[in-house]
């Protein structure tokens, strides 16, 4: 492919981003990068922004968008994303992230942001039925919220870009996976 897809997908939790993200490399190739993956990645590696990282999550704290910002940018740089394309999981979470993200893949660089759209009624019952210890009522409602703060000024920068797309994850698995996939296709192809 000339032009390896690149994607960066939101949902709340439970909107099935996981299982969905895992269809995407199995239909096109991609790369599926969560930032846990790519922090784990450079901590394990011993980059110097892992190992920055790592002091810092070691203190109990949150790593800064700069940090985040060239933890990423090196993973992007990496082959298997340069030839394959990459579906970003969980970056960016600030619109100074999504600049950050913006500048290094330049004009025309990524092909768009999906919103997997489920109810907040559906995926809160989603999380009580997986039945895990931190899901519970309150902790599912402040989960949530966090996400409405946090995420919605990144999906409104990407939306002012015209970037922004939203699947309706409201179906069987099946049906959002078609969804999905039938979405991308036409961006590549446009």
């Amino acid at each position: 492919m000339s032009n390896p897809i690149r994607l960066v997908i939101f949902g709340r939790q439970g909107a099935g981003k996981g299982t969905q993200c895992v269809r995407l490399v199995e239909t096109f190739g991609v790369i599926h990068v969560s930032t846990g993956d790519v922090l784990r990645g450079a901590v394990a590696a011993g980059t110097e922004l892992g190992l920055k990282a790592k002091a810092i999550m070691d203190a109990g704290d949150l790593v800064s968008d700069d940090i985040m910002n060239g933890i990423v940018r090196e993973r992007l740089a990496e082959q298997d994303i340069v030839e394959n394309g990459v579906v970003l999981d969980g970056y960016p979470r600030t619109t100074a992230q999504a600049e950050a993200l913006a500048m290094v893949l330049g004009d025309d660089g990524l092909h768009a942001a999906i919103d997997l759209d489920v109810p907040v009624e559906e995926v809160t019952e989603r999380m009580k039925a997986r039945g895990r210890a931190d899901d519970t009522e309150e902790g599912i409602r402040r989960r949530l919220e966090l996400y409405e703060q946090e995420t919605r000024p990144v999906l409104n920068w990407f939306a002012a870009r015209d970037l922004l797309v939203t699947v309706d994850g409201l179906a069987e698995e099946a049906v959002v996976t078609e969804r999905l996939l039938s979405t991308v296709r036409s961006l590549v192809e446009s």
